[in-house]
């Protein structure tokens, strides 16, 4: 494991989830839902901002659901995977530094430059995770795939930190207020994710697929009979494990991914100061990272299918408890509970699934794998801004996950692996 860790090309790979999960932290678990509702959307309810936010995650993830198939093959036929993860990185720090120049009340912009961002760093995760199975062998995915989400959590809460200090103490940074430190940690996000990419950039080499001379328009085209080959791949009698990991997958990120990305929003719903939430986030960031890499050392002992399950049980028992908190404190043990599990989740399900499918497609298969778990990423919004509308109640909003992980459960406990697995 320590060669692996010293493999300029792996770690450099692994390096990506260092440099994009600073978005996902500051920006969508942070700041963002937070300047939404009191910066950005300070005339509104709570419960309308609740219900606009919920609409952007759905728009951004049926975009990118739509469109990762196409990106996925063209990565492989044009062989140009960095290319394309560069450039949806590029644009992704466009829209995030933009968010900078957002006015008092302009909700409207900063949700479309947040969706676009969103999107933009959901898709350059589509072509980084293809480029797994170029980088290690087999045996490997699974510690691999840990090292880069620990990585992730690292990093993220590295910046994270100063970003909340900043927040707190925007004196100490010679910063006016806590608004003007919110705006300026969007810039540092977008400086960090841009310089941490350029490792990837220059020790990955471009995996060799095989090349095609049609234009983008024919590849289309041969995409979409590519995806009915992909599909029936997968959903045929004689690739049940496939599919059923597929179908899980599509259900239970779904709730992972919108707890993540909506549990500040919910907890502001609730009454608690945003100060505690974001306190909260930094525990989930620092408790993820050695969960995360403790999770890779146990997938070479014992399958990634069941410490995904035992995983997915501490997010059914955790979203029951997140129902009834009344004290900052219980966000605080939520926030802790969540980040022994979230990391896991995410990182044993990307090496299971370079697992199960044939290497030399891997941005096909991974296109259509991260199309569905987008377009299950455009479910659970969509039941958070529904329950928020019509319920009225905030805290039966986040009690409509457990339906996407009991079913994704379901079909992931049906997987039958080998033993190596």
């Amino acid at each position: 494991m320590q060669n692996i860790c010293m493999n300029k090309k792996i770690f450099s790979w692994a390096l990506y989830d260092w440099a994009n999960s600073v978005f996902y932290t500051t920006v969508m678990a942070g700041f963002f839902p937070i300047f939404f509702k009191k910066y950005w959307s300070s005339e509104d309810s709570v419960i309308l901002s609740t219900e606009r936010l919920g609409w952007v995650l759905a728009i951004s993830g049926f975009m990118l659901a739509i469109l990762a198939p196409t990106l996925g093959v063209i990565s492989d036929k044009r062989r140009g995977k960095k290319k394309l993860l560069f450039a949806t990185m590029l644009m992704g720090v466009i829209c995030t530094m933009g968010l900078y120049f957002v006015p008092v009340g302009g909700w409207a912009t900063a949700a479309f430059l947040y969706g676009t961002g969103l999107f933009m760093a959901s898709a350059s995760v589509v072509f980084n995770d293809a480029m797994l199975p170029s980088v290690c062998d087999e045996k490997d995915y699974g510690f691999v795939s840990s090292l880069g989400y620990s990585l992730g959590y690292l990093g993220g809460g590295v910046l994270f930190a100063v970003n909340v200090v900043m927040y707190l103490k925007p004196e100490l940074f010679g910063i006016s207020d806590g608004a003007q430190a919110v705006k300026i940690s969007f810039l540092t996000v977008g400086v960090w994710w841009f310089v941490f990419t350029l490792p990837l950039m220059k020790n990955v080499p471009e995996p060799e697929t095989q090349l095609s001379k049609k234009s983008v328009k024919d590849l289309t085209l041969e995409t979409f009979q590519e995806l009915k080959s992909t599909f029936l791949d997968i959903f045929r009698n004689s690739n049940r494990n496939l599919f059923y990991f597929v179908v899980g997958y599509w259900f239970y990120i779904d709730g992972v991914y919108t707890v993540m990305s909506m549990a500040v929003d919910f907890g502001m719903a609730l009454g608690f100061e945003s100060s505690d939430l974001i306190k909260a986030l930094l525990i989930t960031q620092f408790v993820g990272f050695p969960s995360s890499y403790l999770f890779g050392v146990l997938s070479r002992k014992v399958s990634s299918q069941y410490l995904i399950l035992f995983c997915l049980g501490i997010y059914f028992v955790t979203i029951i408890a997140a129902s009834q908190m009344t004290e900052a404190w219980h966000f605080y043990g939520l926030a802790t509970i969540i980040g022994l599990s979230q990391g896991g989740v995410q990182a044993l399900s990307r090496s299971l699934f370079a697992q199960l499918a044939p290497p030399h497609k891997s941005g096909e298969y991974f296109g259509f794998f991260n199309m569905l778990g987008k377009f299950a990423s455009v479910l659970g919004p969509v039941l958070v801004a529904l329950f928020a509308r019509y319920t009225q109640d905030s805290r039966q909003t986040i009690l409509s996950l457990l339906i996407l992980i009991v079913i994704g459960s379901y079909f992931l406990f049906k997987v039958k692996l080998n033993p190596k697995s």
